[in-house]
């Protein structure tokens, strides 16, 4: 059946592609982690997209913004479904937003989390931001430079706050915890639709010894903790709307739609599903890209030292800054928008399905391939000067003494299948940058004879390109800023 699926003849050519083996195609030739560097390197030689054959399944890579962008959104009625991702699902996602196939499912899903998380919507929140902004930059002053469990913090906070109306205010909180199994349990079962066991269903159903179950062992593992950030939170929340104690939240806002009455057992699973997706989607994304910022800043201080001259500029060093600045404080809109261009999120995105057949620039796509967005590959384009290098000054305009570059946009997904809660993260995203700059100075580390420490620039190969923290000092830029972190916590905690 194999060869047969393999050796079949297409009505237009395949993508171009390197070399495959008999039988089994491109399996020796795709490598196990970070497989959009390779599809990188193939696109140099074989052109914006790629075609492999991996035991007769059918493999595109969209290694261009432009072909992603024809297919992806302006074709999206085709390339908008999911494949059946055999580990996340026994990881217990399967059923949510970013997991489920195209259908009614995900339309009614997707339709629940719109009102709460669209532009104008996600303008309530920034109150709440810009607290648990002044809160990260005190953990980072007390985190002795230990940056990520500050940043795990943050993140959580926010989006416990949205979803269930929960404020995270001790590092011993239950929901901070189980954030952090979110992350580890990512770290763990491999790339969604790209594992072994993606490509050989039976290999679930082997024992744990046989070759190429590894990510079916890791999530069967991590499933009952995943069980937990389904029902835990869930739960509390029934709890307190039946005792007329819930704080406002996506959750209670959509349970009080109900009016009392008893949820039906779908209506049921689809709130836990949606507010499952957004509490874990939410903590790892937003961790993973403030990491990457302090990556960038490690390594570039000059950018740093930019950024900190326009909040001096503009905010002065009398107040921290907040939502209303952001649009005088254009270089460190270019900060934010250059971290999502400079490392991507999701390198290799989350696998889209085509449904039909499909013909592009003379290229057939059969149905049912496996379609990867090589993400990596886009924020690398020719488009960009000097591409590998941090420069958030390429998003500044020509008449400012900037490049003038395009934004990167692909950050967040693709056509019907972008990211719902984009807004919110690039918001948090901005206040706790813009707060960093303007109250605490991040520098390369020391050894013990003065000098900078070797650094290597690490990342985790899961969902999500989640840095291995840098070593480095952060200290407060001043007495004025340290007092004026204090002086917010101190009323955050009064309030």
């Amino acid at each position: 059946m194999i060869y047969k699926r393999s050796s079949r003849k297409w009505p237009f050519p395949l993508p171009p592609g390197p070399p495959a083996d008999p039988i089994i195609g491109h399996l020796r030739k795709v490598p196990p982690a970070h497989a959009e560097v390779t599809y990188l390197e193939w696109a140099k030689k074989y052109g914006e997209v790629i075609y492999l054959n991996l035991l007769g399944r059918h493999i595109i890579v969209l290694n261009s913004k432009e072909a992603a962008y024809d297919l992806l959104d302006k074709r999206s009625a085709l390339y908008s479904d999911r494949p059946d991702m055999i580990v996340w699902g026994l990881l217990g996602w399967s059923t949510t937003l970013t997991f489920l196939p195209y259908g009614d499912h995900f339309r009614r899903h997707r339709k629940l989390v719109h009102s709460h998380l669209m532009s104008g919507a996600c303008k309530q929140y920034q109150p709440m931001q810009l607290e648990n902004a002044h809160l990260l930059a005190g953990g980072l002053l007390e985190s002795n430079s230990e940056y990520e469990h500050a940043l795990t913090r943050f993140s959580t906070s926010i989006i416990m706050r949205v979803t269930y109306g929960h404020q995270i205010l001790s590092d011993d909180d239950e929901y901070l915890a189980l954030a952090n199994t979110i992350q580890e349990s990512a770290s763990e079962v491999g790339v969604p639709g790209g594992t072994p066991v993606d490509l050989f269903p039976i290999l679930q159903y082997l024992p744990s010894w046989f070759p190429g179950t590894h990510y079916a062992t890791m999530a069967r593992k991590w499933r009952p903790e995943t069980e937990k950030v389904h029902t835990v939170p869930f739960n509390s929340v029934l709890h307190q709307m039946a005792e007329g104690t819930a704080k406002p939240s996506f959750l209670s806002s959509m349970l009080e739609k109900f009016n009392g009455r008893a949820l039906s057992q779908q209506e049921r699973q689809d709130l836990r599903d949606v507010t499952a997706i957004m509490y874990g989607a939410g903590a790892e994304t937003t961790t993973s890209v403030l990491g990457i910022f302090f990556m960038a800043m490690v390594v570039n201080p000059e950018c740093q030292r930019l950024a900190q001259e326009e909040i001096d500029r503009v905010v002065g060093n009398e107040r921290l800054p907040t939502f209303e600045d952001r649009a005088s404080l254009p270089y460190i809109e270019c900060v934010v928008r250059e971290i999502l261009r400079w490392n991507p999120i999701f390198p290799l995105g989350i696998v889209h399905r085509s449904v039909q057949d499909d013909i592009y620039k003379g290229m057939f796509i059969p149905k049912g391939s496996l379609v990867f967005p090589n993400v990596l590959a886009m924020s690398l384009d020719e488009d960009y000067v000097d591409p590998t290098t941090f420069n958030p000054s390429r998003f500044m305009p020509k008449s400012d003494g900037g490049g003038g570059e395009s934004p990167f946009t692909f950050a967040f997904g693709f056509g019907r299948r972008i990211c719902p809660g984009r807004h919110l993260a690039y918001a948090s995203l901005w206040i706790a940058i813009a707060t960093i700059f303007s109250t605490l100075h991040i520098s390369r580390k020391k050894d013990k004879d003065g000098h900078d420490v070797e650094l290597q620039l690490e990342f985790g190969s899961n969902i999500t390109n989640h840095p291995k923290p840098l070593p480095c000092d952060i200290s407060p830029r001043s007495e004025t800023a340290m007092q004026l972190v204090k002086d917010a916590i101190r009323n955050i905690q009064a309030s």
